[in-house]
């Protein structure tokens, strides 16, 4: 693997620190997923313990399981597609409410081999963290990443960006 891809060992110090970050701050965390397809959620319940700070996962690989699960808008969904901005504030948003979390993130993207487009290439993933605010309001932003690499390589490097926005403050 390329050195920017994070080791399994990696992923487990990440998923750990995110665990110390949020138990300290009194926060329970849900997690929306499409490309990584639980390895976010798998990595955080491997972390003994991980009950007292991560409420839940959601795995919405279809646009069908990211509307059922999580509320996203088909009008988002039609509009700018699931690999979007909008889409992976929709879904982290969703996983806040359903999940009864304080902070909640999300991953939708294109790990590959295939499935990429022009405008949604192999390698690009957008990534949303929410969180409630202290005035009951709730707080989003997105970034986007494109990442090189197999579809694994794509997928270890989501999740440890993924585990990152967890602990930004």
């Amino acid at each position: 693997m390329a050195d920017n891809v994070p080791s399994d060992g990696d992923l487990a110090l990440l998923a750990t620190r995110a665990g110390q970050w949020l138990l300290a701050r009194g926060m329970m965390v849900a997690t929306a997923e499409s490309c990584t397809g639980g390895y976010l959620a798998k990595l955080i319940t491997d972390v003994p313990g991980s009950s007292q700070w991560f409420r839940c996962g959601f795995v919405a690989y279809s646009n069908e399981a990211k509307q059922r699960q999580l509320g996203v808008s088909a009008a988002t969904l039609a509009e700018h597609g699931a690999v979007s901005e909008q889409a992976v504030i929709e879904m982290a948003i969703g996983a806040l409410i359903v999940g009864e979390a304080q902070r909640a993130v999300s991953i939708s993207g294109v790990a590959g081999p295939d499935g990429g487009t022009a405008a949604h290439p192999v390698g690009q993933v957008w990534f949303s963290r929410t969180q409630r605010l202290d005035n009951g309001s709730v707080g989003a932003l997105a970034i986007q990443r494109r990442f090189n690499g197999d579809r694994d390589a794509v997928r270890r490097q989501a999740v440890a960006v993924a585990l990152g926005m967890l602990m930004e403050p």
